[in-house]
């Protein structure tokens, strides 16, 4: 009777297990559904730009000339190919699929998925980098006036909080 009993038990679990796996499959591939939605493969298209520019200003620094762009082009493919072995969508998806599954529900994802679909998610999708740029050149702009100052309290407080220097010794020069 005992034996029959963890036969049951055992028999219970592996069900309710894969029932787990199930859910977590499910959950796994709304999330994945979410990431496609809203193009998340390309998260990673503006650092790949941003190396690229700085191989074609060094490429400029160096006065190269123009019989040398194969060269260029050859280190901008070794680039690309360290890029793509350490953000590459086949690495970072994995992760971001944990991560979104990690921090909504898979009803959230699903509704994510419709509100990106939709006419007004679209547009949140297509204006949302410039948007974002602007917000943060408004914040720049908003906060240049604010640097000096913090500046002028860091400095202050450096001197407040420094220890005060041994007697008969020199005090250090203030660093600028």
């Amino acid at each position: 009777m005992t034996r029959l009993r963890a036969l049951c038990t055992a028999a219970v679990l592996v069900c309710a297990s894969g029932s787990v796996f199930a859910d977590q499959a499910s959950h796994n591939a709304s999330a994945e559904a979410f990431l496609t939605t809203v193009h998340a493969d390309k998260l990673g298209t503006p650092i790949y730009m941003q190396v690229q520019q700085m191989f074609s200003q060094r490429f400029e620094q160096a006065k190269a000339p123009e019989s040398k762009k194969a060269t260029l082009e050859g280190y901008e493919a070794k680039a690309n190919a360290a890029l793509d072995s350490a953000i590459g969508w086949s690495k970072v998806k994995p992760d971001l699929i944990k991560l979104y599954t990690d921090n909504f529900t898979e009803t959230e994802l699903n509704d994510l998925v419709k509100f990106y679909t939709s006419p007004l998610g679209q547009k949140v999708l297509q204006q949302m980098p410039q948007v974002t740029q602007q917000s943060a050149m408004l914040m720049q702009q908003k906060l240049d006036p604010a640097v000096p100052v913090v500046n002028k309290l860091l400095e202050d407080m450096t001197k407040e909080v420094a220890p005060a220097p041994a007697p008969g010794t020199k005090p250090a020069p203030a660093k600028k």
